[in-house]
């Protein structure tokens, strides 16, 4: 079974699977599709993040987060932040691509994979070449973006090169990123970084106004780590280390398993207030400590720990909401997860950071540069302080579920900020009150602070929570505020359940996005 946001992109990982390749060659089969049917939430200029397990429930992460400029550039001095877009933002090279080529690599050394980059590189390349209808999805969001287009250049070249936009279902080609794609599939993923694309990518980086250096591409390497684990109601939720919120998630999990929530309603006041109050806890640690563990301290082991989670569960008021003056981080990703007959899987999420990202394209390449570097702070005293040669902090935490020692629940979302507390809700309503999947990431969700279209720090929901709901949120302190039924700001969640004792796999990709999970 495959998920993925596009139908296009599942499909092409659904034929990988067909064809006998395994769970690591499906996704990065629609990793690479999705660079190009859904360019307004990833690409190839972005970064890049795996778990990979085998059928023994041995898990690996692969890390692919660009690092920052080795020489950064003065204009810095004296700005109070990095510019959210443009060249400013361009401060950090994309890892996405060498994380796919590691796990590429991991899969014929370790599991088995008999497929040639080339081949799985093959769907990616005919949808750039040829088109596929424009999706509601990207409509969306060039819409929502329509006032900004001078300041996304990349953007305009992309879709209106000739002429206007296409319109939702109209046939669009990105040639330039085609030609890409053939490169990397005719000279591997590691000439993204030193080779002729590379040249390329640095001259375009270049004439842009990024700092960026072929030299800085060239020292870009996705790292392949052990994951951090927290237990959850008798099995192990997996996340990835540092710079990424996977720590985050895990303390929300891990205060969550200390309330009895079979006695909580689902979908109730008091469930919402319950996760919401976790999420803030969580959060108020991650903006004081996260950040690069090769630059600063990052205290994992003592925030999962035990007698730490006992003492936030401690501090959650059952009547009274917590104040919330935390800042909010926006952002946009896509996940992909794959299962195999062979008991392999892969849970990945890939980013370009905001929607469209920095909105510069790389030269003639097709590639729509990330802004992650707006990711870093400017003040010396943070953790997460820029530096040279330093990883951002970084939002995307995808994961997985082991029972048993095997592969339960395959999970992840789109959503910046948003991701932590969408995870929670979907991981207890499928794991807590045994939903499906899809009926989990159908439910109402919440998102906490800001957003793209809300400056406000309120508590938003989905209208369909039901209005009592709200009034009694709000008694309890909640400054609430509504957000349409399936609104695409409260995420893209997939999920894929893996039941051994039946031999069954069931999944869905949010009804919110244009994706769908498939299985053979």
């Amino acid at each position: 079974m495959v998920t993925s946001p596009h139908e296009l992109a599942s499909r092409a990982g659904l034929d990988v699977l067909a064809a006998g390749g395994n769970a690591v060659e499906a996704s990065i089969a629609i990793a690479a599709c999705l660079a190009v049917t859904y360019p307004h939430f990833t690409g190839l200029g972005g970064d890049g993040f795996l778990l990979i397990s085998d059928a023994a429930g041995k898990v690996v992460t692969i890390s692919g987060i660009g690092q920052a400029a080795s020489r950064l550039p003065p204009w810095l001095n004296g700005m109070e932040a990095i510019p959210q877009r443009g060249p400013q933002s361009m401060l950090t090279t994309a890892g996405n691509v060498d994380a796919l080529g590691q796990a590429f690599e991991y899969s014929r050394d370790r599991l088995g994979g008999k497929l040639s980059w080339s081949d799985l590189l093959a769907p990616a390349i005919a949808l750039a070449r040829d088109g596929f209808p424009h999706t509601p999805s990207a409509d969306f969001w060039l819409r929502y973006r329509a006032g900004e287009l001078d300041a996304l250049p990349g953007v305009r070249t992309a879709f209106h090169g000739q002429g206007a936009a296409p319109r939702v279902g109209e046939a669009f080609s990105q040639p330039r990123l085609a030609r890409t794609l053939e490169t990397l599939a005719e000279r591997g993923y590691r000439d993204f970084y030193e080779g002729q694309l590379a040249e390329r990518m640095a001259q375009g980086l270049r004439e842009a106004g990024s700092p960026l250096t072929a030299a800085d591409l060239a020292a870009t390497r996705a790292r392949i780590e052990p994951p951090l684990a927290q237990p959850y109601r008798g099995g192990l939720l997996l996340a990835h280390q540092p710079p990424t919120q996977g720590v985050t998630t895990l303390e929300i999990m891990g205060i969550l398993e200390r309330f009895d929530l079979a006695s909580v309603p689902e979908g109730s006041a008091d469930y919402y207030h319950l996760l919401v109050e976790a999420v803030k806890l969580a959060f108020i640690d991650r903006d004081r400590c996260l950040a690069d563990p090769d630059f600063a301290a990052v205290p994992c082991e003592r925030l999962l720990g035990a007698d730490a989670l006992d003492r936030a569960a401690a501090r959650v008021d059952p009547a009274r909401a917590r104040p919330w003056p935390h800042p909010f981080r926006p952002g946009d990703t896509a996940f992909v997860a794959a299962a195999d007959e062979h008991g392999n899987a892969v849970s990945m999420l890939q980013t370009i950071y905001f929607d469209w990202g920095s909105g510069v394209m790389a030269g003639d390449t097709g590639v729509i540069w990330h802004n992650r570097g707006a990711a870093f702070s400017l003040n010396p005293a943070h953790p997460n302080c820029i530096a040279p040669g330093k990883r951002p902090f970084h939002t995307l935490n995808p994961g997985i579920y082991l029972r048993e020692g095997a592969p339960r629940l395959l999970y992840g979302t789109q959503g910046a900020d948003g991701q932590p507390q969408t995870l929670a809700a979907i991981l207890t309503r499928m794991i807590d009150y045994g939903m499906d999947p899809l009926t989990a990431l159908s439910r109402p969700r919440f998102l906490l602070g800001r957003t793209f279209s809300d400056s406000r720090d309120t508590l938003k929901l989905e209208r369909d929570a039901g209005a009592d709901v709200f009034a009694e949120l709000e008694s309890r302190g909640h400054e609430t505020s509504v957000l349409p039924a399936q609104s695409p700001l409260a995420g893209h969640p997939g999920a894929i359940v893996i039941d051994r004792a039946s031999g069954t796999m069931t999944g869905a990709h949010d009804p919110r996005s244009d994706g769908r999970a498939l299985g053979l």
